[in-house]
């Protein structure tokens, strides 16, 4: 009863903020396409940034919005155009690593990490730690932070049977998976929602390719990975000792076992496509081949190959793609319409100097994605921030910022996943992500401009 209280409550506020989205710009904007674009828009960013809906719902709703209300103002908005928009090769990227990602799980592939983990730490509570951030991260990177969590948090709950919930190595575990899951993904174009968002926003004028994204966001990957293993190293030294000797034996942790029926011929077969994908990737400078069709074509290896199949296709993540989809499809139509650059015209951005400038809307891109989706964060705020630092370089910093939108409970999947584990504290994630956050802005927004330009991103 409660739950259909909170919902409808929940409800009426999101119509509150559609109404109002949708008629305040026709009293308060003269140019009738402008007024109307602006609806379209807040009508479907509230629906993205309150996740009142699934996040496909608004994509789909701003795909017909656009020929119906602002179609007929000016015609070359058609339905036609929409939908090209809508299609970026970036979108052929993120499904080949979606496929990647689920035949990882079906042959057990985060499994054999995670024993490879418990194996090599021995009797170290630190250094399983550290191994759990690290390979949570790396399966951030070729899956959803929302997958790599939940497999990792599998993975390891047989090892809290006979632990407090409460525990100190329990909760400290936990907080490592989310803090490896909220991070990895952006060491690869294909991580996180906002990488491609930002990458789609800059396919006009630069490519950035590959390796060349990894170039900047990997070393900042691993160093963000090290600042939150440090701070968890902080807070518990000197007590995981007491917390170990109530119960937490590493010696007797066992993983989960690895699927059964999957041969070892399938799973070799999947280790090579997936190894010869990524090599081809990360040499894409030398080849030529666009990443998005190095991505289909192993997509296309995996189904020919009989290691996945139709209902391997139904766990695609096509609401992610579809929102993605919507994402680009927005920033399309602000460009194409050029209201945001008249619209931050009158920012006075031009008497802070550059880089507090760009600090600033880091750490406005990492706040939004703290409190909302960080999708729909960065669909929101790349469009302004290109338009007020007129860089390429700006619309992957605000990507990569908004993935330091870590400290609250319900900044991320993750976080929420590892909460609703039990015994967590929101502190436990507060401090930690807080600092990650300010630390992480301030060193993209100062560091992230040369460096993106040495990798040809200026």
């Amino acid at each position: 009863m409660k739950n259909e209280e909170a919902k409808k409550r929940r409800w009426a506020f999101v119509a509150l903020g559609i109404l109002i989205a949708a008629v305040l710009p026709q009293i308060l904007v003269e140019s009738a396409l402008f007024a109307r674009v602006l609806s379209v828009a807040g009508v479907c960013l509230i629906l993205w940034l309150s996740e009142a809906t699934p996040p496909f719902v608004p994509s789909l709703l701003l795909w017909a919005l656009i020929p119906l209300v602002l179609g007929p103002l000016d015609a070359t908005l058609s339905f036609a155009r929409v939908m090209a928009w809508a299609a970026d090769p970036v979108l052929a990227l993120f499904f080949g690593g979606f496929a990647l990602g689920v035949a990882a799980e079906k042959f057990g592939i985060d499994r054999e990490m995670i024993r490879y983990a418990f194996r090599v730490s021995g009797t170290s509570f630190y250094r399983l730690l550290l191994l759990v951030i690290l390979i949570t991260a790396f399966l951030s990177m070729w899956l959803s932070n929302i997958a790599a969590a939940a497999l990792m948090i599998a993975c390891l709950r047989p090892a809290f049977n006979g632990l407090e919930d409460g525990s100190l190595p329990r909760r400290t575990l936990l907080i490592g998976v989310a803090l490896g899951a909220d991070l990895g993904g952006m060491a690869t174009p294909i991580g996180t929602g906002p990488n491609a968002v930002a990458i789609a926003s800059l396919a006009g004028s630069v490519h950035v390719s590959f390796i060349g994204w990894m170039a900047f966001a990997f070393p900042l990957t691993i160093g963000m990975l090290l600042l939150g293993f440090g701070l968890l190293w902080l807070r518990t030294r000197g007590r995981v000792a007491r917390g170990a000797a109530a119960g937490f034996d590493l010696c007797s942790l066992e993983p989960a076992a690895v699927a059964d029926g999957n041969s070892r011929s399938s799973r070799g077969k999947f280790l090579m496509i997936m190894a010869a994908t990524v090599v081809l990737w990360l040499a894409e400078p030398l080849h030529g081949i666009n990443s998005a069709v190095i991505a289909i074509a192993a997509s296309a290896a995996l189904f020919l190959a009989g290691l996945l199949d139709r209902e391997s296709l139904r766990r695609i993540d096509w609401s992610t793609l579809l929102l993605i989809a919507g994402g680009i499809t927005l920033g399309k139509l602000f460009e194409a319409t050029g209201i945001v650059a008249a619209a931050t015209e009158s920012i006075p951005f031009g008497s802070y100097s550059p880089t507090v400038a760009l600090f600033i809307v880091c750490l406005s891109a990492a706040f939004f994605a703290s409190i909302m989706s960080n999708t729909a964060s960065v669909i929101m705020l790349i469009p302004i921030a290109t338009a007020l630092i007129p860089l390429p370089s700006t619309a992957i910093l605000v990507a990569i910022s908004a993935s330091f939108g870590i400290p609250f409970i319900i900044s991320t999947p993750p976080n929420a996943m590892a909460y609703g584990e039990g015994g967590l504290r929101s502190g436990d994630l507060f401090w930690p992500g807080i600092v990650i956050m300010i630390v992480g802005c301030v060193l993209v927004s100062t560091t992230g401009p040369a460096v993106l330009s040495l990798v040809g991103i200026r």
